[in-house]
């Protein structure tokens, strides 16, 4: 087994325009680990997830994908490695409209060279986990808003990947709905050992990946129930780690990029950079915007 960490940033730069978006930032993503990332709109949380994709390059720094450093490598390689270890649902509506639920769903696996029989099979097993048997034959437009995020889910985590980074999955969603999503990604982190870096600025999302859990309960059902995980905690501020701790000391820390979070600070996502099908392999190597 890799004994490296699953993502490592080490004194990671990057700007666009001359301001500076993430500076000097190092971290370490454990295997089976969830880093729970929050702050205000512009401190750079979905710009590190792209960086950690190779979906942008820094200006400065490494990173590390189970010990891999990824900045010097090709798109070419930097593919394989998303296809065979990494998985991302995005912030934006990423499905393609014209694809069924299944052919999203498998469309990674294709790109990657899987055979029919095996692809067929993850496919199925994973559209079983998030909910949607019987659904294979829909098209985007015939789903609702909750069943096309836990397609985009359902894409991600196809094949099991090790690593999932997770954009703001939940934030068009209703309460309900959010729920659920929230349960899929513990069942993936608990039961499956996903390691995950969680993006969120919706406060009450934090404790409860904090505090509850996924269980397996006889051969085909699992429960999420009340149970303490240890999720970290990290706040970006100014491109900066200005907290990283656990969801005691998040609650008592008085660093004002968290108190940020904790008074619900609202900030408009429209100016967030937009970026197409990370798995496109006429993708050029480091782009910045797509």
């Amino acid at each position: 087994m890799n004994s490296n960490p699953a993502i490592e940033f080490r004194n990671v730069s990057l700007g666009f325009d001359g301001n500076v978006v993430l500076d000097e930032i190092s971290f370490s993503l454990g295997n089976d680990e969830m880093v729970i990332l929050t702050g205000a709109s512009g401190s750079g949380k979905s710009v590190l997830l792209r960086l950690a994709m190779g979906l942008l390059s820094p200006d400065a720094g490494q990173i590390f994908i189970k010990g891999q450093d990824i900045v010097s490598l090709n798109e070419a390689d930097l593919l394989t490695i998303r296809g065979g270890s990494m998985g991302m649902v995005f912030q934006e509506d990423s499905l393609f409209t014209g694809l069924t639920v299944f052919e999203n769903v498998s469309y990674r696996l294709d790109e990657h060279g899987w055979n029919e029989a095996d692809a067929r099979k993850a496919v199925t097993e994973i559209l079983h986990f998030v909910g949607l048997d019987g659904e294979e034959d829909k098209l985007p437009e015939e789903l609702s808003g909750g069943m096309k995020r836990r397609v985009e889910i359902a894409r991600a985590l196809v094949g099991w990947p090790s690593i999932m980074l997770f954009d703001e999955p939940t934030m068009s969603l209703d309460p309900i709905m959010a729920v659920q999503i929230l349960d899929l990604v513990m069942r993936a982190r608990d039961i499956n050992g996903v390691a995950s870096i969680y993006v969120t600025k919706k406060p009450q999302e934090i404790p409860y990946l904090s505090e509850y859990s996924a269980f397996k309960v006889g051969a085909d059902e699992i429960i999420v129930k009340e149970h303490k995980h240890d999720s970290r905690i990290m706040v970006l501020d100014a491109g900066q780690i200005v907290f990283d701790g656990d969801l005691d000391q998040f609650y008592k820390s008085e660093v004002p990029g968290v108190n940020n979070i904790l008074t619900l600070e609202q900030i408009d996502h429209s100016t967030n950079p937009y970026f197409k099908n990370p798995w496109d392999p006429n993708r050029r190597a480091h782009e910045r915007f797509l």
